[in-house]
């Protein structure tokens, strides 16, 4: 009698294992690798500051399961803001068909938007996503992109309030900036009247406009300078730091390259960190968000880098409420 049992749990178990292993198998089975298509704006592949934005983005998928060459692959391209290296770059990484676009600067990230409307995109270091028609609202993205902006507008009145602080003879403030450049000069012109000076603005488009207009500014006494967020993106970044240098205008940066360069002080986002923050929103995406419910996010981190050299040469005593809000001092 028990015979018959025996076979009868024989046959359950042996039916049930089998039913279990082509799940075992697909569980062992190694997921396909992602990709992810890379577009660099401004930076050439050799640049020390290009590199360690990669390299947090890199650490920051990492620490969140994803490894660059394990599980995921990165496919990169640096056309340096030349207009046709931009759309063929741009063309050929939507050819790959990657699982996610990540796009550094707003160059990429309109050449990205020209060559797909679906692929999904995750941009860093853009100034004004709305106003260059990326995204519907920050809130709600809406279409195939989002990211992190290199500015939250209302920061934009500390390059004032640095530039007071550290050269309080300054009266007449030149605010040089791009067509992108008006939410920027709109926040630095609404505290003015409290620092007791008059901003205006100098729209540029190139290196001669810049040269010009920071030439017949310096024409009269006590006048300083603010570069706002794209200026000298394009290149002419050298070109500015000499004009103040040679006009004697004491001037504040958006970002620490300037000082890096010879410029006097810069109040900034850390590029890096929007990099490693630019990593989360890759890997929601790679686990199946969209997106258009992903918000843009401003910077939560800003960083202040002085030239003490240069503001020796320009005669300028340097306060101790400066020196201690400096996260960098070249010397």
């Amino acid at each position: 009698m028990n015979a018959p049992l025996h076979r009868r749990s024989f046959l359950t178990l042996v039916g049930s294992g089998a039913a279990a292993w082509p799940l075992a198998a697909m569980a062992q089975q190694p997921q396909r690798m992602k990709r992810i298509g890379f577009l660099v704006s401004a930076l050439a592949a050799d640049d020390p500051l290009g590199q360690a934005r990669v390299t947090a983005f890199a650490q920051g998928l990492q620490q969140l399961g994803w490894t660059v060459g394990g599980n995921v692959r990165m496919d990169y391209r640096w056309p340096l803001n030349e207009a046709d290296r931009l759309r063929r770059d741009a063309e050929e990484l939507v050819a790959l068909a990657p699982d996610a676009l990540l796009a550094g600067g707003a160059p990429a990230l309109l050449a990205l938007q020209r060559a797909t409307r679906s692929l999904p995109i995750v941009f860093a270091n853009v100034t004004d996503p709305v106003g260059d028609g990326v995204v519907e609202s920050l809130a709600h993205p809406g279409g195939n992109a989002t990211g992190f902006m290199n500015i939250e507008f209302g920061q934009s009145a500390k390059w004032l309030e640095l530039l007071k602080q550290i050269a309080p003879n300054v009266t007449r403030v030149a605010v040089l900036r791009t067509r992108g450049g008006t939410a920027q000069f709109a926040a630095i012109q609404a505290v003015a009247p409290l620092f007791g000076v008059e901003v205006s603005p100098l729209n540029v488009r190139d290196i001669s406009e810049i040269e010009r207009a920071m030439t017949a500014f310096a024409r009269a006494p006590n006048g300083g300078v603010i570069v706002t967020i794209g200026v000298g993106a394009g290149g002419g970044r050298d070109r500015i730091i000499a004009l103040a240098a040679q006009l004697r205008l004491p001037a504040v940066y958006p970002t620490r390259t300037f000082p890096l360069d010879g410029g006097l002080i810069s109040y900034g986002p850390d590029f890096v960190d929007l990099y490693r923050q630019a990593a989360g929103y890759v890997d929601r995406i790679l686990r199946g968000e969209k997106p258009s419910d992903l918000p843009v996010q401003a910077p939560t981190k800003y960083e202040t880098v002085l030239n003490m050299k240069t503001a020796k040469a320009l005669g300028l005593e340097v306060p101790a409420s400066v020196l201690v809000r400096a996260d960098e001092v070249i010397e």
